[in-house]
């Protein structure tokens, strides 16, 4: 099982944020960057933890972040199948 699709049976899903920030050395102006990873609904520790990173370390203070969520799998998407096959 691949690491994207064990996380995702976590509970998991896909988060996309987009982040506004001042430019340090022009503050009237604003860049915008997109930052996207598997996050956990409804506290998004991945995004805390990137946004604290930021603010720590990046020179470009925020001015906003807007995000969506979408749980890529749903338990009733979700089965055990048997059966393989095999194409040679």
């Amino acid at each position: 099982m691949t690491n994207d699709l064990s996380i995702q049976l976590k509970g998991y899903g896909l988060t996309t944020a987009q982040i506004l920030y001042r430019m340090p050395d022009h503050p009237s102006l604003l860049q915008s960057y997109t930052w996207q990873h598997y996050d956990l609904a409804p506290d998004f520790p991945e995004m805390r933890g990137f946004l604290k990173f930021w603010q720590e370390t990046l020179d470009g203070p925020l001015h906003s972040v807007r995000y969506v969520h979408s749980k890529l799998i749903s338990a009733t998407e979700w089965r055990a199948l048997k059966g393989e096959f095999v194409i040679n």
